[in-house]
């Protein structure tokens, strides 16, 4: 984020701590629980968020050098990215065109090509077919045509996405509206990935990303963790085409006052809360980066995800590792031990009939903002 965007946004954080407000949406919004519990918008979700959406897959920094690679398939679609010979990221679908077996898994670098680990086919860097054994029994296939499928990949801001559906274009730029700034500004292709880990939850995906957009419950759900670091119910708030942000102050703000607007530091002084549409939360913590990429689980009542942490520098030394495998243990156990216990809970009450809404109050402007986001996208009414 740009310095003069900084002093805006802490002048609004300063205000809103001098009156006791925060950010405030229009009006109190009701939303209805079968947007978390029906299959049908479930099965809708799927095929329009996560098969015709861009989505972030990680960081340029977790493929470096050519022939490191990663795949993925959260989205229900078998995904394979792969930096070649020229530096560039190739996605494909990872499926062999043989017999359908994966050619890939895990992540990995230096690889020059792809076998098949059923029958060896086997392909390169940019997908094409390079050997079938025993070719003579395949004389009609032409190789030049049976290369793994590409899919529409796009580097850039230090972040790599993907659309799992063939012959798709990404217009990133149009798909972030209004955030280039701030992420040109973080700087994140010289970042460093520290670790990612898959967590599965027994809640709908859209229920772990709301968990991140409201302070307003530090002070009671977290108040022996993150209430001292944070203050509850207090922050801005930005839409941005479908994306959003909101910043939350941490305690040390106030120290800010007393320097001049030229050394003011938002980072260093809150936690940026980013959710790039449609699955992914993006939190700037000051000294290292956040990403949660969230998916649909096998039903409409389960969720998984990846989480990332991601460093300013490689942590080279065995303090740097003890500071930052610190960092995700904290985070993990806030999550797994206060977050969602309650939100699981939620999940299966939602499905008693105990209520037909819940309700997100002015304070909690990030919410509707999301939630409308996705009615619009699959086309349901979002008054």
């Amino acid at each position: 984020m740009k310095h003069e965007a900084q002093v805006e946004q802490l002048r609004k954080i300063f205000g809103y701590l001098d009156a006791g407000e925060t950010a405030m949406g229009d009006a109190v919004y009701r939303h209805h629980v079968s947007d978390y519990t029906s299959p049908d918008q479930a099965g809708r979700e799927r095929e329009m968020l996560f098969r015709h959406e861009p989505l972030l897959i990680g960081l340029s920094c977790e493929l470096p050098n050519p022939g490191d690679y990663v795949t993925d398939d959260f989205s229900g679609v078998p995904i394979l990215v792969v930096r070649n010979e020229a530096g560039q990221v190739n996605a494909f679908i990872n499926v062999c065109r043989h017999r359908g077996a994966r050619v890939a898994s895990g992540c990995g670098s230096g690889k020059t090509v792809f076998s098949c680990p059923y029958h060896a086919w086997t392909y390169d860097r940019s997908g094409r077919l390079r050997s079938i054994p025993f070719e003579q029994g395949f004389e009609s296939v032409d190789k030049t045509s049976n290369g793994l499928r590409p899919l529409p990949v796009v580097e850039k801001y230090g972040m790599i996405w993907v659309m799992p559906t063939p012959g798709g274009l990404i217009d990133i730029d149009g798909h972030l509206a209004g955030m280039a700034d701030d992420l040109v500004a973080f700087g994140l292709a010289s970042y460093s990935h520290y670790e990612t880990r898959v967590l599965r939850a027994r809640l709908n995906w859209k229920l772990v990303i709301d968990t991140f957009l409201e302070t307003y419950h530090l002070s009671t759900l977290h108040k022996n963790t993150i209430a001292p670091i944070l203050h509850s119910n207090l922050g801005t708030f930005d839409g941005m085409a479908r994306n959003l942000r909101m910043i939350g102050a941490r305690k040390t703000i106030d120290a800010l006052r007393q320097r001049p607007e030229s050394e003011w530091d938002l980072v260093r002084h809150s936690a940026l809360v980013y959710v790039l549409f449609p699955n992914t939360v993006f939190i700037m913590q000051g000294d290292h980066l956040e990403t949660w990429r969230v998916y649909p689980g096998d039903s409409v009542d389960e969720s998984k995800m990846h989480v990332s942490l991601y460093t300013p520098e490689p942590a080279m030394t065995d303090k740097a590792r003890k500071y930052w495998a610190k960092n995700m243990d904290l985070l993990m156990a806030t999550v797994q031990q206060e977050d969602f216990p309650l939100a699981e809970n939620i999940q299966r009450d939602f499905h008693s009939g105990a209520q037909d809404f819940v309700t997100f109050g002015a304070n909690e402007p990030a919410l509707a903002y999301f939630h409308r986001s996705i009615k619009k996208t699959l086309g349901i009414d979002a008054a």
